[in-house]
């Protein structure tokens, strides 16, 4: 991926813009370029000067394929334990605008997996946001719910946005700071 590549929108497509958590729309053959593509998303900057976060089920709209973390959301292994399908689910969600995952980054607080009472499991995840006021908030959330809520065995489930305790760099894991530079 080259930052400076213009690319233009092949067709009209909604985006988010970052840090608000506004859909937005923008428009066939306006020009954006790609900063980040980690996860199943995609983030960038429009010629107004907008960040923005585009799905990668529009993936074809600046010419790039579906990301295969799409397709692995959709289609899990069914013989892999609950716990770790969540946790490879969580570390396809990334911050809009750090390159990294919301588990290395330390947005994720608790995973708690129950039984659920009409059998299967119930999945409860607390997770919070690098700062409290980011409008990517409810994005993150669902995102996070969208790729959960298909997992063998989910019959419930529910994650919150948490505030307490605040998010600070020391909750990152060393990896993470390692490839911010952080170390």
């Amino acid at each position: 991926m080259n930052p400076n590549e213009e690319i233009e929108l092949t067709r009209d497509v909604e985006a988010t813009r970052i840090p608000e958590g506004t859909r937005i729309s923008l428009s066939k053959g306006m020009c954006v370029r790609i900063t980040q593509a980690l996860g199943d998303t995609f983030s960038v900057f429009t010629e107004q000067g907008y960040m923005c976060r585009i799905e990668g089920k529009d993936a074809d709209a600046i010419g790039k394929e579906i990301p295969k973390a799409v397709e692995e959301a959709m289609n899990p292994p069914r013989d892999m334990p609950l716990e770790k399908l969540i946790e490879n689910q969580l570390r396809t969600c990334y911050d809009p605008e750090i390159p990294v995952n919301i588990l290395d980054l330390g947005l994720v607080y608790s995973q708690r997996i129950t039984a659920a009472p009409e059998g299967g499991h119930r999945v409860e995840i607390e997770m919070t946001l690098t700062a409290p006021g980011c409008g990517m908030g409810p994005v993150l959330q669902n995102e996070v719910e969208n790729k959960l809520k298909y997992l063998p065995g989910v019959k419930e489930l529910d994650v919150r946005l948490v505030f307490d305790p605040p998010w600070g760099p020391d909750r990152m894991s060393d990896a993470a700071k390692l490839q911010l530079g952080m170390m």
